[in-house]
């Protein structure tokens, strides 16, 4: 009988307790904290993969006299877009159910609170988590015109380019009723949004500012590859986060996210020194570091949706796919990518997108189809569909951006400074010993 009462004095409380603060009771229900521990790690090593992992990475392939360079502009870019994410970005990506964007209802964070969640984490975490997306995605970019353009002129393009590339991409894709979403697309982590989208902004910013002096009969050589190496493992690890954070709970999908990352990254390292084994006769560490590169961006589209021997797959074509593209294609067309952003992660998230179309199949190993689709050939047809518009939206809108900010104000460093080196001319600092 006491333990009755008892009962019932406890399930009334708990009654009272949630029609006075209905909040708290729906947090109760529907917070998870194992899920929510595991996305506070991910949000951590997301964030850990621009800062140090990304910037590492550029600072050892560039000349010995730009590497603060690329450092200053990895570590500005990581927290102006935290401050633009804050203010506006996350209410246009995530905000609302509009098919084209997500409204304003959410600016300076409105209605983020304690007590707000999304599904079973905070939303404050959601934000976060999201905002490191928002912040390694231009700063990808930073590769493509290394050595070569204005500080001032970085930091007002990538403003610009959050606000009216990224931020709308992303609600297209992953916000509610995006109208990309919408069709099914398949885009787990970010290969449409992130990494097609950087790839050919950095494609455009590299044509648009023009080729370094001297590219390309005078040597270039990485300063420093052992940092390259160094920034590629963190971001290998940092990847996990990426990957199997997009899940947003601790769960199955989760760790087969990470299985598939973890396999298509030591496919396309491989794939990628073997096939520069064969072609160049020696295997190299900037070869090796750039294939598991381009296979965490390959898999990254798809780490939701397919199986060990789809990743395999991804892993392989996109170390092979993603070293043509940044030695055959790039001479052949002639332009200055410094860093090969545009052949590891435009050409990386191409080949990743399309063929998580087929390998998302349960015939391969998959977890099925998005939306209504029911084929592998109305799957590629929208995974196709994603990665054209994509291309063409951000390839267009970074070409205008880039071409009224250099009207205004001018892109490109003087020829002086780009010979004295982007530390002292931009910086007045000296990254190197003499």
């Amino acid at each position: 009988m006491l333990k009755l009462i008892k009962m019932r004095l406890t399930i009334g409380l708990l009654a009272t307790v949630g029609t006075i603060f209905p909040a708290l009771a729906y947090a109760q229900d529907k917070l998870s904290s194992g899920d929510t521990a595991w996305m506070l790690t991910a949000t951590a090593l997301v964030l850990f993969m621009t800062i140090p992992g990304l910037s590492l990475f550029y600072a050892g392939m560039v000349r010995s006299k730009n590497v603060l360079s690329v450092l200053m502009q990895c570590f500005a870019i990581t927290a102006l877009m935290t401050i633009l994410w804050v203010i506006y970005g996350y209410s246009i990506a995530f905000g609302g159910e509009g098919a084209y964007w997500g409204g304003l209802s959410k600016m300076f964070l409105n209605g983020v609170t304690v007590d707000s969640m999304s599904g079973s984490i905070p939303e404050t975490v959601f934000m976060v988590f999201q905002m490191t997306f928002a912040i390694i995605t231009p700063a990808l970019i930073v590769g493509a015109f290394a050595e070569r353009m204005k500080f001032s002129a970085m930091l007002i393009f990538m403003a610009i380019w959050l606000t009216v590339i990224y931020a709308p991409i992303t609600h297209w894709v992953w916000g509610a009723g995006g109208w990309l979403g919408n069709k099914g697309i398949l885009d787990f982590a970010g290969g449409t949004v992130v990494h097609i989208n950087a790839g050919i902004a950095g494609l455009v910013a590299a044509i648009m500012l023009g080729k370094r002096k001297g590219y390309p009969t005078t040597a270039m050589p990485p300063h420093n590859l052992g940092y390259t190496i160094i920034g590629a493992s963190m971001l290998w690890v940092g990847w996990f986060g990426f990957n199997a954070g997009s899940e947003l709970a601790a769960d199955g999908t989760a760790g087969m996210a990470m299985a598939v990352t973890q396999i298509a990254t030591a496919m396309a390292a491989l794939a990628w020194m073997f096939s520069e084994w064969m072609i160049h006769g020696k295997p190299s560490v900037l070869g090796i570091a750039s294939g598991a590169v381009a296979g965490l961006v390959a898999i990254t589209p798809a780490s939701g949706s397919v199986g060990p021997m789809g990743a395999l797959a991804i892993g392989a074509a996109a170390g092979v796919g993603c070293l043509l593209a940044s030695t055959k294609l790039k001479r052949l067309i002639g332009y200055d990518d410094a860093l090969d952003v545009f052949g590891v992660h435009a050409v990386g998230g191409i080949i990743g997108a399309i063929l998580t179309g087929v390998f998302c199949s349960t015939s391969f190993g998959g977890t099925g189809f998005g939306g209504d689709i029911t084929s592998i050939g109305g799957q590629l047809g929208v995974q196709f569909t994603g990665v054209m518009v994509t291309i063409v939206y951000s390839g267009s809108v970074t070409w205008v951006i880039l071409k009224v900010l250099d009207s205004i104000m001018g892109l490109r460093v003087s020829e002086e400074a780009e010979t004295e080196g982007l530390d002292i001319a931009e910086h007045d600092e000296r990254g190197y010993i003499l």
